[in-house]
């Protein structure tokens, strides 16, 4: 169980450090105050999650520690659905229907969709 934990750990610092360095990317292109950095980092998730859960239907080749480091602790440490809801009470707050309902809609169709193209991607 200490190996399991000790790798979703490794697996969550690499997915938490790219996070970082997607964040700050994406803040030197957000106009408008459209959450640019959480949405990338929760569409591009999606794609990884799907395209590592795919290769591990299709051909058997992700082990239960590879699931552990990758799956939970990578994908974990890289997706921000707490940040997400954060931004979207943000826009709650400051009555931002359009950016609200524009980035919510995004976030789930995008999200859902990577899921099924990274599976798709590795079929």
């Amino acid at each position: 169980m200490m190996k399991m934990m000790l790798l979703a750990g490794v697996g969550g610092f690499v997915g938490t450090c790219l996070r970082y360095l997607t964040g700050r990317l994406c803040h030197l292109w957000t106009l408008g105050g459209f959450p640019l950095g959480t949405f990338v980092v929760n569409v591009v998730g999606c794609f990884v999650i799907g395209a590592l859960l795919g290769l591990a239907e299709r051909e058997n080749i992700l082990s239960p520690t590879m699931n552990v480091m990758l799956v939970t602790g990578f994908c974990g440490g890289f997706t921000t659905f707490s940040s997400f809801a954060d931004d979207i009470f943000l826009l709650m707050q400051h009555r931002n229907w359009m950016l609200l309902t524009l980035y919510a809609g995004l976030s789930l169709v995008l999200g859902v969709a990577m899921v099924w193209l990274g599976r798709a991607v590795v079929k």
